[in-house]
């Protein structure tokens, strides 16, 4: 078998997957590609890129109100073990901006030392802004009232934040740009999906005027690509420059399809990135898995492993552009979320790597860089959307896809 045939053959058997896609022959095909390390990793759309959704060790996201640059910066040393060139922050909303009118220095000098520390490890940053939603919590504000989505005042409070934080970050050239919210819909939510798609769209036009040559996306969940919430799948898709996708196996219901290694959890990432393509019309969209990973609650260590490598490479041979992982490090005990949340990083909480980052790690800095291949074959995979916009239809649609894609 040849080295293109190996490295990005569409029309691979599912009952040979599992072969196909072994480390020993998908990664001795490409050889790595180092980008400098001495300043900002910027990549383009069409180069493959891997990073981490950060949680912090010491405090948790509670750090931004009990701030240790000394923690974050151990922290980000073993990012840069990951060979990752990115992490994915959330700047928590009721902390940074506890008034509508204001928006704490305190707070975004501390996000000042973050993007300097980040730099200085030439990782760039995307800063998810309306949090909102987190760890099966909801931090909400206690000015909010009427519509987040349209009340002026809600609004104008919106606008100031983003400002105030855009000063921050648009000093630094490892700002990668804004995340709208991470999962936004969870927290905050509207049936009428006009309503929806124009404060994204506005918010969005906001952010590229604050921040001109930003990456700025709206990291939604899963839900608006399978049935209506919130926002248009139509809308999310065309409007952004890489669509951002959410690949939770559990959460899509992709575990109640088969087990985790199983072709509905493994081929997640290339169906739902043929999904996102065809709601934007374009089979070559830049797509972004800005959330994916596990829980040792979901399966065992070694179906883990061998989950995320064989996931990863997936997405890759189908043309996913970016990738990062939840979460980069697991939660100290010491607080106390739900049980699933606990296992979820690449990195233990005394910052050494686990086997599972050490498969994220040969794998990002295998393919890092790299020029995305889509190949014509898979382009040719792309039909038209679901007819019907709801769960059952979409399911129908991902698994049809899948099917086809194992022919």
């Amino acid at each position: 078998m040849n080295m293109k045939r190996r490295e990005f053959l569409f029309k691979t058997a599912q009952a040979t997957v599992a072969a196909q896609l072994l480390r020993g022959q998908v990664l001795a095909a490409a050889p790595a590609v180092e980008p400098s390390r001495t300043k900002a990793t910027r990549l383009g759309l069409h180069q493959h890129r891997f990073g981490v959704d950060y949680v912090p060790t010491e405090n948790w996201w509670y750090c931004w109100n009990d701030f240790s640059a000394d923690s974050i910066a151990r922290d980000l040393d073993a990012i840069v073990k990951l060979h990752a060139d990115h992490i994915r922050i959330m700047v928590m909303w009721t902390y940074f901006q506890p008034n509508p009118g204001w928006v704490s220095p305190a707070h975004l000098e501390r996000l000042e030392q973050l993007m300097r520390l980040a730099a200085e490890r030439s990782l760039d940053v995307c800063a998810s802004m309306f949090v909102g939603h987190l760890t099966g919590q909801n931090f909400r504000q206690g000015f909010e009232k009427g519509s987040f989505f349209s009340a002026k005042d809600m609004i104008a409070a919106q606008n100031l934040y983003f400002t105030k934080v855009a000063e921050v970050c648009r000093r630094h050239s490892n700002f990668l740009g804004f995340d709208l919210g991470n999962e936004l819909n969870c927290c905050w939510n509207t049936s009428n999906l006009a309503e929806g798609d124009r404060w994204f769209e506005n918010l969005m036009d906001l952010a590229d005027k604050l921040v001109p040559d930003g990456i700025h996306v709206n990291g939604v969940d899963h839900a608006p690509w399978f049935h209506p919430d919130t926002f248009s799948a139509r809308v999310l898709a065309k409007k952004q420059k890489i669509v951002p996708i959410h690949a939770w196996i559990k959460y899509t219901g992709a575990l109640d399809r088969g087990g985790p290694l199983d072709a509905p959890s493994v081929q997640l990432i290339p169906a739902m990135g043929a999904l996102v393509r065809a709601y934007a019309g374009n089979a070559q969209k830049p797509l972004w898995i800005q959330e994916f990973g596990t829980s040792d609650d979901w399966m065992t260590p070694r179906e883990t492993e061998t989950f995320i490598e064989k996931t990863m490479l997936a997405g890759i041979s189908t043309g996913v552009n970016w990738f990062t992982f939840w979460a980069s490090h697991d939660i100290d005990p010491k607080f106390k979320v739900k049980s699933l949340e606990y296992s979820m990083g690449l990195i233990a909480v005394d910052n050494k790597i686990k086997r599972r980052g050490e498969i994220f790690s040969d794998i990002a800095k295998t393919y890092r860089g790299r020029e995305v291949k889509i190949s014509p074959a898979y382009q040719s995979s792309i039909k038209a959307p679901p007819t019907e916009y709801s769960d059952a239809a979409t399911w129908q649609w991902l698994s049809e896809w899948m099917n086809n894609a194992a022919r």
